[in-house]
C-alpha cells in the first residue's frame, strides 16, 4: 500500500535525518518500505506495516 506523497515529504530517517523514499519491499508491488537517501552511507530501510511506517532503527534493516 503506497504511502500519501505529503507523508513522504515530511518523514526522515530518524538515524541520520536524511529524506527517505519509497520503495516495493516484494516482487509483486503490493508492499513497501522506506529506504534512507542519505549519501553518506546510512541507508538503513524502514518497514511499513500496514500503511504505518515503523522508523525506529531497531527495526531498520541494513541493505543487502
Amino acid at each position: 500500500m503506497p504511502l500519501e506523497a505529503g507523508l513522504l515529504e515530511i518523514l526522515a530517517c530518524p538515524a541520520c535525518h536524511a529524506a527517505l523514499r519509497e520503495e516495493p519491499a516484494d516482487t509483486d508491488g503490493q508492499d513497501v518500505e522506506l529506504r534512507c537517501t542519505a549519501d553518506s552511507g546510512c541507508g538503513l530501510v524502514y518497514p511499513v506495516r500496514d500503511g504505518i511506517p515503523v522508523l525506529l532503527v531497531d527495526e531498520a534493516r541494513r541493505p543487502a
